[in-house]
């Protein structure tokens, strides 16, 4: 075993075996989805999560590798490669390692040292900084005098040679390590205004410090914004009194003859030279693990979003608010249908209410709504109350929801948008953004740049291709966890299934168009660049509902439809029996003892289990379990809230310090890390997840801001 599966079998705690395998699947082209879902054997049951995250570690190891091996190529060519330096580069566990041991190596520009080096006065700098030879300094420098090369006295040359010392100590990566060891462990992370203090978000910044060891995330790309806002000036305070004592210690020998030259000029190398460029390194560390967790936080709570249920069966009216230009309306019928578009004038300033309630409900009696799904933009809380009082007239039951519309006006004016809307105009397009993400929340989230989808936290500051990385798998492993329609999804949902590339999705499509619906997952063979290599990777991600084969209904894969089949008759059954027979099938499933029949069959326990599992359920949405949207029929206001209210609310982000809860006032709740519960909370998303439906207690009010505190605590 190579030492990068011997690393990555200790930090992320695998067997062997699982690593290797791992790495060997995703070399050959599998996807994550694939992997997690259909090798599961070979991984011994990684999720998708651990192997996205082992992945991540397994290209930074891959690319440290590639580095140490150029590192050492440029050294060598230089004929300054000797054994001690190549085994540290070896030896070296990061990039900065690598680098720190490259940098006396490094093509410089012209630096205060290298001009005292071409005026020849390194000799002289090396008497200093080796310390072993004892001469005056003063008549030793005068033999350096050159008026031809630009050194014109003792004093000159002595300089010179500092400053080639100061560039030595500099380029030490032993140094610097310690160096950054220090700050880490001393240092203190100290932001003050830049300008005359004036209000902005940033005012608790204005005066502050933490240590560089405990700042969260949040705070750190908080600090980091501001200051580029030029609203903060950002320092690291404490470790130059530390750093330059343990230069001296390092540098300057017991009874040194130049012990007043040396700490000069240890602290001119680390003002100068090592402490802007350490100190840069490591807010680039703590900004880059900031990022990365922003990006985690980003992950989880998209996942979460987009694996929201469907609301299904239902006829929905999309009501996307505004003021001046109007309320824009679009409704729905149960497959996402357009039927209807309007624009209506409820709120400020035309107010025509009773126009707007006239046209909606004639909307409503005409198509049968039970459902409005009210975007919660703009307006968002006026319309809330206009629909509320509303509905009381009519005569069937009806709801509404608060939808967020994140993204909506992105998607509006989008080309696929324009594709599958074409004579529709780009405000209406909103509207039927919004009513459908009631309806499935997933197929329409899919058709938005995921960082446009409202959750998160600096999703704009962050490394923007690390975060489209990052929310490109998010997406994958939702799609693929709950299966696509093969014969109605769009090119925009298919592109996020295993092994279907963005032309393929095309061609799907194409393929459904030229010859009707896919009556088996065969088919998908005949469709133009869909080989065996990308069917293999596809084909037990996409169901068929009502095809040939029930089993192409369910994540079962094709290859593993004989042994489905057995399964089904070792109890008596048949694959059509999924259909006429299920309870009865059912029943027997749940008989059987999966370890068994793996042995008989000689296939993995994970697949089989996962068979019995689906034979249980053909066709059944995963994301039928999870926590439906909060449905209301009435509005509540700000000055309705007292402290002490318990609430029913719907979790709309998840960030560092606490979870915002939607709980139909204007503005989203706040509760703190420190309300989420009795028990200490390291971690939010440990106690609470975006569409979870909690109770929460109302505990502060601030009408000013409109700002409302929770707590979740004994509630």
């Amino acid at each position: 075993m190579d030492s990068i599966n011997e690393k990555l079998v200790k930090e992320f705690s695998l067997k062997p075996f699982q690593v290797e395998n791992a790495i060997k699947l995703i070399d050959e082209g599998n996807t994550i989805p694939f992997i997690a879902r259909y090798r599961k054997e070979a991984t011994g049951e990684m999720s998708d999560e651990q192997l996205r995250d082992m992945f991540d570690r397994l290209t930074y190891l891959r690319n440290l590798e590639k580095r140490k091996e150029e590192v050492i190529r440029l050294i060598d060519e230089q004929g300054k490669l000797d054994e001690e330096l190549q085994n540290k580069i070896l030896a070296s566990e990061t990039m900065t390692e690598v680098e720190d041991l490259y940098r006396p190596y490094k093509q410089k520009k012209r630096t205060r040292a290298t001009v005292a080096k071409e005026k020849g006065l390194e000799p002289l700098a090396i008497i200093i900084f080796e310390q072993k030879e004892v001469v005056d300094l003063i008549a030793k420098a005068s033999e350096f005098i050159d008026e031809e090369k630009g050194v014109t006295s003792a004093e000159e040359a002595i300089q010179g040679a500092k400053d080639i010392v100061a560039e030595m100590i500099s380029d030490e990566a032993e140094y610097r390590k310690e160096i950054r060891k220090i700050i880490y462990a001393k240092g203190l992370i100290a932001s003050k205004a830049s300008k005359e203090e004036e209000k902005s978000v940033y005012e608790m910044y204005y005066d502050y410090s933490e240590p560089v060891a405990k700042i969260p995330s949040h705070r750190i790309l908080a600090i980091n914004r501001g200051e580029k806002e030029d609203f903060l000036k950002v320092k690291i305070e404490e470790t130059d009194e530390p750093i330059i004592e343990y230069l001296n210690g390092q540098v300057i020998v017991e009874n040194s003859p130049y012990e007043d030259v040396l700490k000069e000029v240890v602290e001119d190398s680390y003002k100068r030279l090592i402490k802007p460029s350490v100190e840069n390194e490591v807010r680039g560390e703590l900004t880059e693990v900031a990022e990365e967790q922003a990006i985690k936080v980003f992950g989880q709570n998209a996942k979460k979003l987009l694996l929201q249920p469907p609301l299904k069966g239902l006829t929905v009216m999309g009501f996307d608010p505004a003021y001046r230009t109007g309320c824009k309306i679009a409704v729905i019928d149960e497959t996402g249908k357009l039927l209807d578009t309007t624009t209506v004038y409820p709120t400020e300033p035309q107010n025509d209410v009773v126009g707007a309630k006239k046209k909606l409900l004639d909307l409503i009696n005409t198509h049968g709504i039970n459902m409005i799904a009210i975007g919660n933009g703009t307006a968002s809380r006026e319309s809330e109350m206009f629909v509320a009082e509303m509905i009381k007239e009519v005569k069937h039951d009806i709801y509404y929801a608060m939808v967020s519309e994140a993204g909506a006006s992105v998607y509006s004016a989008s080309k696929l948008a324009t594709e599958e809307y074409p004579d529709i105009n780009v405000s209406l397009r909103g509207a039927i953004s919004i009513a459908r993400r009631l309806q499935d929340p997933l197929a329409e989230l899919v058709k938005i740049d995921p960082k446009s989808i409202g959750v998160g936290q600096y999703q704009h500051d962050v490394n923007q291709k690390r975060l489209e990385e990052s929310l490109t798998g998010v997406v994958e492993d939702a799609v693929n966890s709950i299966g696509v329609d093969l014969n109605t999804a769009t090119p925009s949902l298919l592109k996020y299934v295993s092994g279907v590339s963005k032309t393929v999705a095309n061609n799907i499509v194409k393929y459904r168009d030229e010859h009707g619906k896919l009556e088996n997952r065969k088919e998908l063979l005949k469709v133009s660049k869909l080989g065996p290599a990308a069917f293999t990777q596809c084909a037990g991600f996409l169901r068929i509902l009502d095809g040939k084969n029930p089993l192409d209904n369910t994540s079962v894969h094709p290859e593993s439809y004989e042994a489905a089949e057995k399964i089904l008759g070792s109890i008596g059954f048949v694959p059509n029996d999924l259909r006429e027979k299920l309870g009865e099938v059912k029943a027997k499933l749940a008989t059987i003892v999966p370890e068994k029949i793996a042995e008989e069959l000689e296939i993995g326990v994970p697949t089989v289990k996962d068979i019995i599992k689906e034979l249980q359920k053909p066709g059944r949405d995963p994301r039928e379990d999870m926590p439906k949207p909060v449905l209301r029929s009435d509005v509540l206001k700000m000055e309705d809230l007292t402290e002490g209210m318990i609430l029913t609310g719907t979790v709309r982000n998840v960030i560092d310090f606490g979870a915002f809860v939607d709980i139909g006032v204007k503005n989203d709740g706040l509760v703190h890390i420190s309300e989420l519960s009795e028990k200490f909370v390291k971690n939010p998303m440990d106690v609470v997840s975006v569409g979870d439906v909690v109770k929460v207690r109302v505990i502060k009010i601030d009408l000013e801001k409109k700002k409302v505190s929770l707590s979740m605590k004994g509630v």
